[in-house]
């Protein structure tokens, strides 16, 4: 089965947040997705392996700054390099698009995304107190920088 990484497009939104509902505590909103299929500023992707939407990344880029708002890989999915082959292209796309650096938050607890992280070059750059709600957890900011 070989996975298929593409830009997100409306039609998406959906599987998105379906994604979103199973993955995370604070779920995004089906609108606030279907805003970034569409929104000039947003590099969304997903990854589909049989026609099933299996992952995504969130990238919303200004002023040659891109932020990574989410990456998340359905549970059935995991453990097959989904998570870094949407990284990889997120990190190539803002490149690309002559960004300066590519940053991230991610849960002080969430060691597998931390060293996924770390493996593709991503420099701890700070703590954020509490940024975390349900339940309260600090994050750590995380940054690669393409430009010195």
């Amino acid at each position: 089965m070989e996975t298929v990484i593409r830009p997100m497009l409306p039609s998406d939104a959906e599987s998105v947040e379906n994604i979103e509902k199973e993955c995370f505590s604070s779920p995004w909103k089906y609108e606030d997705i279907l805003y970034h299929a569409s929104n000039g500023n947003s590099h969304f992707l997903v990854a589909v392996i049989d026609n099933k939407t299996a992952g995504y990344i969130g990238v919303i880029e200004t002023a040659g700054e891109a932020y990574i708002t989410n990456i998340a890989v359905l549970p059935s999915f995991r453990r097959r390099g989904i998570a870094k082959a949407l990284l990889t292209a997120a990190v190539d796309g803002a490149k690309k698009r002559d960004c300066e650096f590519i940053t991230l938050e991610v849960r002080e607890s969430n060691s597998s995304a931390i060293s996924l992280y770390e493996g593709a070059g991503f420099v701890k750059a700070g703590i954020r107190k509490n940024f975390y709600s349900n339940p309260p957890e600090n994050a750590v900011l995380y940054t690669l920088l393409f430009k010195e």
